[in-house]
């Protein structure tokens, strides 16, 4: 999960510079591709592509196809609205990554998991202080795109528990590079030199990310992995600060403790045997 926030964070700036500039059907398009050949060395150490036959075809299929149009969402959403709106509303996500864990793959839902989303919420608010009565289309889009990430997130799991996270994220830019070749080339562009390096982080950390939350979700429930998830808002409060001089406020320090006072409780818990 540490390898998943650093990666993410990563993402959200990387994400901004290139969606600004390309179409992020192009930007998706060129991550797949880029990202399957970052993956082969893994792909060959695993037994080569023989090795990445699955029982569960559809499974991929279902759960691509609601991540890609996920991730086009938050991208759009990235140009419409601020980014720190953006990863909080994002972060309805682990509501419904839990309803949806305990609905379908029977993982169990107590008071210390419910604690620590609630808390981590709340200092989400206390962030993002939204205005009253004022809905922007791009906050509709990113809340579609928690939406879809959680579940992304549940399928994810599921899919663990029969193939291993290599498989996973093959056939992840498999699928998603497939899906996305039309929009693409509908939208085309040359892609400007100062570009490409963005593009490449794009690439990397777009797929090494999935293979860290992959791994994670071998090792935890995602009820518990989730809501660790949370810090990414306090971190990319730095990010923005270090890298485009944002400041770094009150609410942002408070928001930022009730966010690892969750995530303290929800590890604490689980160490103590009540998870």
């Amino acid at each position: 999960m540490g390898a998943w926030l650093a990666c993410m964070v990563t993402m959200a700036v990387a994400g901004r510079e290139t969606a600004s500039r390309i179409d992020a059907f192009q930007v998706m398009e060129l991550r797949a591709i880029i990202g399957f050949l970052l993956l082969y060395p893994l792909v060959k150490r695993a037994g080569g592509f023989g090795a990445m036959k699955t029982r569960h075809p559809w499974r991929h299929l279902w759960r691509n196809a609601v991540h890609y149009a996920a991730q086009y969402a938050w991208l759009l959403a990235v140009t419409l609205i601020p980014l720190a709106q953006v990863i909080s509303i994002e972060f309805t996500m682990p509501i419904w990554t839990a309803l949806l864990a305990v609905m379908f793959i029977g993982e169990r839902m107590n008071i210390w998991k419910i604690a620590s989303i609630v808390l981590g919420l709340v200092g989400v608010w206390i962030i993002v202080r939204p205005s009253a009565g004022h809905i922007e289309p791009g906050q509709l889009i990113s809340l579609a795109a928690a939406v879809g990430f959680a579940v992304s997130v549940v399928l994810v799991k599921a899919l663990t528990r029969t193939d291993p996270v290599v498989r996973i994220i093959f056939w992840m830019l498999v699928i998603q590079g497939v899906i996305g070749v039309i929009p693409a080339w509908l939208v085309w562009q040359p892609v400007p030199l100062m570009l490409w390096p963005w593009i490449m982080l794009v690439a990397f950390v777009g797929t090494f990310s999935h293979f860290s939350m992959a791994q994670a979700m071998r090792y935890a429930d995602a009820t518990m992995v989730v809501p660790m998830d949370f810090l990414r808002v306090p971190l990319t409060a730095i990010a923005g600060w270090l890298i485009y001089s944002e400041g770094i406020d009150f609410y942002t320090v408070a928001g930022a403790a009730l966010i690892l006072a969750g995530n303290l409780l929800n590890l604490k818990r689980r160490a103590m045997g009540h998870a």
